[in-house]
């Protein structure tokens, strides 16, 4: 039997766990068919279908799911390769703590929809709030223990708040070594801490779930108290390390949501909008309706002048006969997004002003999307200093007076950032660093014209911005968004 065809518990057992004896008999069949040893679970197997988990599994939500994955796309073995990655670049009997997002809420019990913490759901695809992961790597080997303190199973708490997944559940399906109760972490992360030789964590220096973590700015709380002996190293840079470089699996998400929010947007582009709320209402529901899980971020709904403003996002204006409306929006699949912008006349047809500036824009957006490879040996920031060398020069082409701050003020922002799990992926990441294949960034030219004699009097108050998101390939770089038009012959005729 090849490797890929054992049971997804024996590859996961063998790749990782080769020192640990496995059990004799399954206690549950779950989404990964892991086997676990608990005594106290001597009954007869029970299907994974029958129960309730925080979060889809196979067995509940096939439409969602395939054999072996934990997350839409990702599988067990995948989440347990990122673990063991991050084990490896611990030192020896080093630990690694994480904690999940908090329940954010608007007001009184009204909560806001749950989005879990980037880098606890990328190594554990645990999608529930007030949980812990602990990864201890085992002296000096590759071998590692995965430690997940989460919620207990409460039937009163369930009724009000739907299913939790439970501590079976982080052994079974999650793949944990150990499991705990997180009401019992004073009690079980001091022995974890007191026997690692350093703590990688990020937690001390923001908010986690809980008083445990929470109120950084009050005397020292429990968890600092906790480490306040340990030697303490910030987990964010071996994170940035494991994230940047996208999976397979990771690109197939994110060309699925770059798909079907383009679809969503081109959708959008046709038909005549009279109203920003009415626009963003629209892709809202078509992103969903196209495939997406959700939208990914607030996004810019932008008519006219209000485009000027990069991060505009009132969207409760009035669309007027003769504007460009700028779009900045994208869905999320998976957990994973794409960043688009498109800009548009809300009338379908561009003046001539509106399409020369817009294709001046678009040239300079190919070509610096053509950079995204790794053979040009390119980083965002060169990128972003060609793109502005681009726009200078087509500005001055199309009559603008270039002196002193003029690129400052008509393209204030860089041209592009990280994508992936984040909006902007991996933050802090250098720009400066050379673009390899496997990293995922945005192209976004724009050019925002404000309302003054300094500039043409066509061109006055228009905002536009063109941005796909990319994946850098060897020679090639692989658009993600191309369902989302963007020539001026293809909008146009999206109307006639």
């Amino acid at each position: 039997m090849s490797r890929s065809s054992r049971p997804l518990l024996r590859q996961l057992h063998n790749a990782f766990k080769p020192s640990r004896p496995r059990c004799p008999s399954r206690v549950l069949t779950s989404a990964v068919n892991r086997t676990t040893c608990q005594p106290r679970r001597a009954y007869a197997s029970i299907s994974a279908a029958d129960l309730q988990f925080g979060q889809p599994v196979y067995e509940t939500h096939p439409h969602l799911l395939r054999p072996g994955e934990i997350t839409p796309g990702i599988t067990a073995q995948e989440y347990a390769d990122r673990r063991a990655k991050l084990a490896a670049s611990l030192p020896a009997n080093g630990i690694a703590i994480l904690a999940s997002s908090n329940t954010k809420y608007r007001s009184g019990a009204v909560f806001y929809e749950f989005h879990q913490e980037p880098n606890f759901l990328y190594l554990t695809g645990f999608n529930e709030p007030e949980a812990v992961a602990v990864i201890q790597r085992v002296g000096s080997s590759s071998d590692y223990t995965f430690h997940l303190f989460l919620r207990p199973k409460d039937a009163r708490a369930e009724q009000w708040e739907g299913a939790r997944s439970g501590e079976q559940a982080a052994l079974d399906v999650f793949n944990a070594d150990e499991s705990g109760d997180i009401n019992q972490l004073h009690t079980l992360l001091p022995p974890l801490i007191a026997g690692a030789s350093e703590v990688y964590t990020d937690i001390a220096k923001c908010s986690g779930f809980g008083l445990f973590f929470r109120n950084q700015d009050a005397p020292p709380n429990e968890f600092q108290r906790m480490i306040k002996d340990s030697k303490v190293k910030p987990l964010k840079p071996l994170m940035h390390d494991l994230r940047i470089i996208k999976s397979e699996a990771e690109i197939t998400n994110m060309r699925l949501a770059g798909k079907y929010s383009g679809r969503a947007i081109t959708n959008a582009m046709r038909q005549q909008w009279t109203k920003e709320k009415d626009l963003a209402a629209f892709l809202d529901y078509d992103f969903k309706v196209c495939g997406c899980d959700t939208t990914a971020y607030i996004p810019v709904i932008a008519g006219g002048s209000n485009a000027l403003s990069i991060h505009y996002v009132r969207n409760n204006d009035v669309l007027q006969d003769g504007q460009i409306v700028l779009v900045d929006a994208g869905g999320e699949y998976g957990g994973y997004i794409t960043d688009i912008t498109r800009s548009w006349p809300v009338n379908g047809k561009f003046s001539d002003p509106q399409r020369d500036l817009y294709e001046m824009i678009l040239k300079v957006q190919r070509s610096s999307v053509s950079l995204c490879r790794e053979s040009a040996n390119m980083t965002l920031d060169k990128i972003h200093q060609i793109t502005e060398h681009g726009l200078k020069e087509g500005l001055k082409s199309l009559g603008f007076n270039m002196n002193g701050d003029a690129m400052d003020v008509l393209f204030p922002h860089h041209v592009g950032h990280y994508v992936g799990l984040d909006v902007h992926d991996c933050p802090g990441y250098s720009r400066a660093t050379p673009l390899k294949t496997g990293y995922c960034v945005t192209i976004e030219p724009g050019i925002y014209v404000p309302d003054d004699e300094r500039w043409p009097a066509h061109f006055r108050g228009m905002g536009i911005r063109i941005e796909d998101s990319v994946c850098v390939q060897d020679d090639n770089p692989l658009i993600l968004t191309t369902e989302a038009v963007k020539e001026v012959v293809d909008i146009e005729a999206l109307r006639d």
